[in-house]
């Protein structure tokens, strides 16, 4: 990139900017958030000028500036941007501006600072790129020169922050268990730290997923917002600190990366490390805001999945364990009839696999079970048109497995012996040169002679005691580094191969992981009321196309609630939708309703995966509205779903999300799913007339006046279907 003279230097795209003056000795952020505009010279000496705070008592006796790499040596009492250590000394980093590389573009560019340490013999390049869609993709990479002291550099944490302004002063984040991920949670923003650290070895099921701060109240639809994701799929620390005397002229800071294991990171001289990239995104439309920005950048991708995403049948829940060639055939049958494009097998299909006790590891088709491989299965899914997909978990072994018996050393863990198992489970050292080929070989030669187009790629246990060798070093990084490469390596040889991310459901879901995978599993929990809120968070960062959304049997296999197939097909549609039951003891009838889904799944499709992710904002959790409305406006389709009995009678109005106030709309309800049971004796008018044909409402009834919505018994939902009049 060309080098540049210009004292402040502004990146711009969609409506957002970060605006960087060349401090010395290390540069400011004088701005991150709503573009400024072309600012002048002038305007620009203007905001350098008022980026300077005052000098407070008892107080270091220069102003104190946020630059883009805090430390001490600013005078910054907060996070620091890096730690770490020379063998107990060079322990104040004190960094300078070496150089720079700026390319503006139209929308967006990137701007490469680069700082050094001379003390600690590290160069420091921290590179913003902005993004055509508005997000804020931030990478740092560590080097240690190559004529640095011999002693290893021990890097402790590397920690990317933007600062805020005083008026984000309420933070969202997620929380969450097996089967119900992605719980939001909320809280004010306090003086102090506020940090989540991850210390599972994958995002977890309590991931943080997306921390966002904004104005209070803020909702789907309105308020200023600023988040931040990390593209890790491993250890990481998010945090929010707000400290009394601020952040230069800035309130609170913002930021995250990969928490780093005690001696994980060594550097020696001509060795580096480069940071996950932090993705950090502003909105002042609320978290759909957010939310498009971030699809947005998922859509424009090189590898980002273009055909259409087909229905798929996942075996697990209509077979488990019991692998049984002729029932299997009968499943693929049901399943072409219905409408299904892709065909699962799940767990149970390699050498001992019985149960969960054993055989992980051992990744040769059973020949007990499957005395002719699984080719006459393969044979008879593609002969019904479908495409053939394998369940895999490779990082995981049973030490009842004849890979633990011979390579007991394979396993991940301290020299004196492994610890507790986790769904009798342990963890293979994919940072093991020996177990990367073994696995690569293993993968490659299933894939090669079944002619797999599709691997449902799990991860069912976290990692502890992350360690390996004599010396037990950690080795939690080198993991995550390992298994990207694995996936790289496979698809580099298998050019189309679609893989799905998938740990115990929704626990390794993130950016990093997502660069190199076609779609993740949301959660094992199919129960259409969790979904309904699970499916919602999750496309706060993801667009429908990625998250995996199956239908299943009425009796929920995770909670045991019972449902009815209109429920259960009405929330499943929206996301790359699938069956996860044993439709071949489906009665007629809902066989009938499984066809009439998949044919308006396939009808529906291109507008669920390539429009805008809307959601109302409601007061209480037992009536949601969520929707996707096409770029240009000429089409929605919303879900109506109440998922609890409330106090309220009626509804009220509401707004329909998205759609153009000064249009005109015919609207109509989606019936060939069945209509919900509702809590009502008749009405309201406008829902009587639309399910007999289209009814032809103003957008400014739909959007700003609102619709009286019909009272629906709780775990039921509608489908409203809305096409603009051209």
């Amino acid at each position: 990139m060309p080098e540049t003279t210009a004292r402040i230097l502004a990146l711009r795209a969609a409506g957002t900017s970060l605006v960087v003056e060349l401090a010395e000795p290390v540069p400011r952020v004088l701005h991150w958030g709503a573009d400024l505009g072309e600012l002048t010279e002038d305007g620009l000496a203007a905001l350098a000028l008022t980026g300077e705070p005052a000098v407070l008592n008892n107080s270091i006796d220069i102003p104190r500036r946020f630059t883009v790499w805090p430390t001490e040596a600013d005078g910054w009492s907060g996070t620091p941007a890096h730690q770490g250590h020379l063998a107990g000394s060079a322990a104040a980093p004190r960094l300078s501006l070496a150089g720079t590389s700026y390319r503006p573009q139209a929308e967006g560019g990137e701007l490469s600072l680069d700082l050094t340490d001379p003390g600690a013999g590290l160069d420091v390049t921290v590179t913003y790129r902005l993004e055509p869609s508005g997000v804020l993709s931030v990478l740092t990479r560590i080097d240690r020169r190559p004529d640095a002291a011999p002693e290893p550099y021990d890097l402790a944490q590397v920690t990317t922050m933007l600062p805020l302004p005083r008026r984000a002063a309420e933070i969202l984040d997620f929380t969450g268990k097996w089967s119900r991920e992605r719980s939001p949670q909320r809280r004010p923003l306090g003086f102090g730290t506020y940090a989540r650290e991850v210390r599972r070895g994958k995002p977890g099921l309590d991931s943080p997923y997306l921390v966002t701060v904004g104005v209070p109240g803020f909702g789907f639809r309105q308020g200023e917002v600023w988040g931040v994701h990390l593209a890790w799929s491993g250890d990481q620390r998010y945090l929010v600190e707000q400290l009394p005397e601020g952040a230069g002229t800035h309130a609170a800071v913002l930021g995250g990366g990969e928490l780093l294991r005690p001696g994980e990171i060594r550097l020696a001289p001509g060795e580096s490390y480069t940071t996950p990239v932090c993705h950090f995104t502003w909105s002042d439309q609320g978290l759909d805001g957010l939310a498009d920005r971030f699809h947005t950048l998922l859509r424009a991708r090189a590898a980002h999945p273009r055909s259409p995403r087909p229905l798929i049948l996942n075996s697990w829940e209509a077979v488990y364990f019991d692998h049984d060639l002729d029932r299997l055939l009968r499943l693929a049958d049901k399943a072409a009839e219905v409408g299904v494009e892709r065909f699962v097998l799940d767990d149970g299909w390699f050498r001992g696999r019985r149960s969960d006790h054993a055989g992980l590891g051992d990744w040769t088709v059973d020949p007990v079970v499957w005395p002719e491989g699984l080719t006459p299965l393969v044979d008879h899914v593609r002969s019904l048109g479908m495409e053939f997909g394998l369940w895999v978990e490779p990082e995981m072994v049973n030490l009842d497995s004849d890979l633990a018996r011979e390579h007991p050393d394979w396993v991940l863990g301290p020299a004196r012996g492994v610890g507790p198992s986790s769904r009798h489970q342990h963890v293979l050292d994919l940072a093991n040169p020996q177990v990367w080929d073994y696995l690569l070989d293993a993968l490659d030669a299933l894939v090669e002679k079944y002619g797999i187009g599709y691997l449902k790629w799990d991860h069912n246990r976290e990692l502890h005691e992350a360690v390996h060798g004599v010396a037990d070093r950690p080795v939690a990084h080198a993991q995550v580094l390992a298994l990207y490469r694995l996936i790289d390596a496979l698809k580099e040889r298998h050019p189309g191969l679609e893989i799905e991310s998938c740990a115990s459901g929704g626990g390794r879901i993130d950016l990093g992981i997502l660069a190199r995978t076609d779609r993740v599993w949301a959660s094992d929990c199919n129960d259409p009321v969790e979904r309904q809120t699970i499916q919602r968070w999750t496309a706060q960062l993801l667009p429908p196309e990625l998250i995996g959304a199956h239908v299943g049997s009425d009796t929920s296999h995770t909670t045991a609630r019972v449902s009815s197939d209109a429920f259960r097909l009405t929330t499943a549609l929206f996301g790359h939708a699938g069956i996860e039951q044993d439709i071949t003891r489906c009665a007629p009838e809902e066989l009938a309703r499984l066809t009439a889904w998949a044919a308006l799944y396939r009808e529906l499709r291109p507008l669920l995966h390539g429009g805008r992710t809307v959601r109302a904002d409601l007061a209480g959790d037992a009536t949601l509205l969520h929707g996707v409305v096409a770029h240009d406006g000429a089409a929605a389709l919303y879900c109506w779903a109440r998922v609890a009995t409330s106090p309220e009678g009626q509804s009220g109005r509401v707004q329909l999300p998205g759609l153009a106030p000064e249009a005109t709309y015919r609207v109509r309800v989606r019936t060939e799913l069945g209509l919900p049971s509702f809590h009502q004796t008749s009405g309201p008018a406008w829902l009587t007339a639309a399910l007999d044909d289209w009814l032809t409402l103003p957008g400014a009834v739909l959007t700003v006046a609102g619709l009286p919505m019909p009272n629906l018994n709780p775990d039921q939902a509608l489908l409203l279907e809305v096409r603009r009049n051209d």
